[in-house]
């Protein structure tokens, strides 16, 4: 895909690293597993929204942008580096979090207050639900507000994962399946959008780290929606349904950023085999899933798997007294 037509602005560092876990697979019995390493990104400690907002703050300067609007949960790795490119290209930040101010912050929500961000706390509402009410009201002061959606999931979003796994495939071509946290979306839709565009066979497995999804209408149709609303934009032909969505319910565990046992014991394994860190809401559920798909046999030791590691590492601190109780 022609990405030089599309703004965007250089906030990372790319390609980020891919490589083998030698212990890890080991220690599984199972297929030879890899990692995609986007927790080294290096936009404030890394992340794969990064590759998102390079596209969408492209945009925003391209509207002449005067402040910028974001919106997630407390421990929003989204918001983190929302802020952090913010501060970088020195645009005031809002964000919108769930919950209520701590009283003292920690994880990602001290990296918020670093990166300069102004914080308003939205009790239940982490979806960014009063998002339009802010942007309303910062326009009524005369600024030039540019929203970044709920986990940078639209469809200029979308753009940086579809440019990622064009990345990946330069990097090593014989890998057989991708495992990665699916959460607002554009992750999962823009690999569709580029497995369809580079005619790949490579599988897509998305693992459901949110029951909330699930709460209007299911979540793979809207993956799906949202992979042809980037399609019909950019003058691509693939059209996608529910049905072309790999999406896996098993490991919901007990619920978004609820840290259970299957997610402590992926975040210690990889730890202690390779001294790679997951994060408690999303990595940690996903590699959960992937460790016990391979406990379910359901890959065969020739089989090539990338683990993609889609960062969240600052919340790990603010999960201590769950992680070694």
């Amino acid at each position: 895909m022609n990405w030089q037509s599309i703004a965007r602005q250089p906030l990372g560092f790319f390609p980020t690293p891919m490589h083998s876990l030698p212990s890890l697979s080991a220690h599984l019995a199972g297929p030879q597993i890899y990692i995609k390493r986007d927790d080294l990104s290096g936009l404030a400690l890394g992340g794969n929204k990064v590759r998102k907002l390079e596209f969408l703050l492209g945009e925003a300067l391209q509207q002449k942008a005067d402040c910028i609007i974001s919106a997630g949960a407390a421990q929003s790795n989204h918001c983190r580096q929302t802020a952090a490119a913010a501060a970088k290209l020195n645009l005031p930040c809002y964000l919108l979090l769930g919950g209520k101010a701590p009283e003292h912050a920690q994880g990602n929500v001290l990296l918020d207050k670093l990166f300069g961000a102004t914080v308003i706390w939205t009790g239940e509402q982490r979806k960014g639900e009063g998002i339009a009410a802010l942007e309303a009201k910062l326009k009524n002061k005369g600024l030039r507000p540019y929203v970044v959606p709920y986990g940078g999931s639209d469809a200029i979003g979308c753009l940086g994962f579809a440019a990622a796994l064009e990345e990946l495939l330069q990097q090593q071509s014989d890998i057989e399946e991708i495992v990665f946290a699916s959460s607002s979306g554009a992750t999962h839709a823009g690999l569709m959008l580029a497995k369809a565009y580079l005619d790949s066979s490579i599988q897509l497995r998305g693992i459901n780290i949110d029951k909330a999804n699930h709460r209007t209408q299911h979540f793979s149709q809207t993956i799906a929606d949202l992979a042809n609303t980037a399609s019909e934009q950019f003058g691509l032909d693939s059209q996608f349904s529910a049905r072309d969505v790999c999406l896996d319910d098993e490991y919901l565990g007990e619920g978004y950023a609820v840290l259970g046992d299957a997610e402590r014991e992926a975040i210690m394994l990889l730890a202690e085999t390779e001294g790679i860190l997951l994060d408690p809401v999303y990595t940690a559920k996903a590699m959960a899933g992937l460790i016990a798909r391979v406990r379910q046999g359901k890959y065969s030791s020739q089989q090539k798997i990338l683990f993609w590691h889609t960062g969240g590492t600052p919340a790990l601190f603010a999960y201590a007294k769950q992680l070694l109780s």
